[in-house]
């Protein structure tokens, strides 16, 4: 029996904040355990809000600047954490915060220098899990389906509604998993013009009612019928969906009801019937507890799929978790990036480490 215990930080492309999770790894008889020990998310200033949101507008040096200094925030932030619940974990697993992912240009870049991190948490550090497979050819994302391959094989698909959403599934012997479509970074973008951080359970979304114009112009996108492996970008997203919305003249709450149609219509699309008998889908990220959004997922797929919203921790730190357990792949030197999602020469172990 061996086990890990590790830091993992996520940061989404939202903008809602770093989730921080404490989590145990056991590898017992061939299989992994995890438990969520501890977890806390830090919600971003306005100037850190600020700061990353015109981070893809900022010159070289400029950039450089901010990757140390979010990089040495990051590192406090873990520090005090560790102070808080008096622990000392192993090592840091962080995705950072995504500024590029344009993969098909060899570009992918996530701001929060571990060289810094280190110094700042005083504990080895493993980042920049991309790099390595867009070397090879692949997408640098999704990330997360090697975690529901060894941690969630309980269901038939994973998806989590994060800025991004995403769906990752095994179907005949491989795991295959690809970007949905936006998600939060349209419905929170939505919410933050009435002054809301988000539209709570969705309440927002539900008093509106359907624009089938803007529904279809949200759908038209190639993206929705290319086949996998494909990923999404924040500059793809603000180039597609956000402007759709921007240039659209109904009312907030009428695209908060459209937008939650499209990201449901874009869920049921992606899911294929893998076998007989009701199909286990797990819900998890920001946009689960929308409920307008999920009830609306639910209708969409119908009875052949049974929709499930597991417990909040996992809800809100399912990717905090799973980074956290690429770091444990990484540290043994084993695979955590899989060809079957990515489309990379082969599957492959990916991450720098730093240490203190």
């Amino acid at each position: 029996m061996e086990t890990y215990h590790v830091i993992g930080l996520m940061s989404g492309t939202s903008l809602d904040g770093v989730d921080i999770a404490l989590c145990r790894f056991t590898y017992k008889n061939e299989n992994w355990i995890y438990n969520i020990l501890h977890t806390t998310t830090l919600i971003y200033s306005d100037a850190w809000i600020d700061s990353l949101r015109g981070a893809e507008t900022a010159s070289a040096r400029e950039l450089i600047a901010l990757d140390h200094t979010y990089g040495a925030y990051l590192g406090q932030q873990v520090q005090a954490f560790l102070q808080q619940h008096a622990i000392r974990p192993d090592f840091v697993a962080s995705h950072g915060h995504t500024i590029f992912h344009q993969p098909e240009q060899h570009v992918s870049f996530q701001l929060g220098n571990g060289a810094y991190l280190a110094a700042n948490a005083q504990l080895p550090v493993v980042c920049d899990f991309r790099t390595l497979d867009i070397a090879l050819g692949g997408q640098g994302a999704p990330l997360v389906p090697i975690g529901d391959e060894l941690l969630f094989s309980a269901y038939d698909f994973c998806i989590n509604l994060g800025g991004i959403a995403n769906v990752s599934y095994a179907q005949n012997g491989q795991r295959l998993a690809f970007d949905i479509s936006a998600c939060n970074m349209l419905l929170n973008t939505l919410a933050n013009s009435l002054g809301m951080p988000y539209d709570e359970d969705g309440q927002t979304a539900r008093s509106g009612a359907l624009l089938p114009d803007l529904l279809h112009a949200l759908n038209a996108p190639l993206y929705f019928q290319q086949a996998p492996p494909k990923s999404l970008g924040k500059e793809w997203v603000l180039a597609n969906s956000l402007q759709q919305l921007a240039a659209h003249p109904g009312t907030v709450a009428d695209k908060l009801h459209t937008v939650c149609h499209h990201i449901a219509q874009q869920v049921k699309q992606a899911l294929p019937v893998l076998h007989q008998g009701q199909q286990r889908v797990l819900l998890t990220g920001g946009g689960a507890f929308n409920l307008y959004l999920t009830e609306l997922i639910g209708q969409y797929l119908g009875s052949a799929y049974r929709v499930e919203v597991p417990e909040p921790e996992v809800v809100s730190f399912k990717e905090a978790l799973i980074f956290a357990f690429l770091g444990v792949l990484r540290w043994r030197g084993e695979h955590n990036c899989l060809r079957s999602v990515t489309g990379a020469a082969h599957d492959n172990c990916g991450g720098a480490i730093y240490l203190p």
